[in-house]
């Protein structure tokens, strides 16, 4: 899958969201940090780009009401516990089934596209915060 103009603004933004391994940042971080990389860009840019990148298929979008989106750029398929305590959005790889396909087959009258399943709790840094 190629980015349809893949421009030095465009592959910034891609490659900041790609390295922030274990990291699901906002708008916010993705230019303070493409800006080391492209000082002239805005942030109206990174706006613009990021919401292209989802379009395309490069990041997924992580939204909750109230907040900031954050951005993933891992595909895999894989799920996400948000931390209660500091906002912190953590990768979980758990197997699951195929819960688009079910309810597919038990509401055939609905056009369901997809599914999305997120875990809350507290993390093991937030828990190890609390206890002490």
């Amino acid at each position: 899958m190629a980015i349809k103009r893949l421009t030095r603004q465009r592959k910034a933004v891609l490659e900041v969201v790609r390295t922030a391994k274990g990291h699901h940042p906002d708008a916010a971080w993705v230019y303070h940090e493409v800006r080391k990389l492209v000082p002239s860009i805005s942030l109206g840019t990174v706006y613009r780009t990021l919401e292209a990148l989802v379009e395309e298929g490069y990041l997924l979008p992580l939204t909750r009401s109230g907040d900031a989106t954050r951005y993933e750029a891992n595909l895999d398929g894989h799920l996400h516990m948000l931390c209660t305590h500091c906002g912190e959005y953590h990768d979980l790889h758990i197997n699951l089934p195929d819960l688009l396909t079910q309810a597919r087959a038990q509401y055939p009258y609905l056009e369901l596209s997809g599914v999305q399943v997120e875990y809350e709790g507290v993390c093991e840094r937030c828990r190890a915060e609390l206890k002490s």
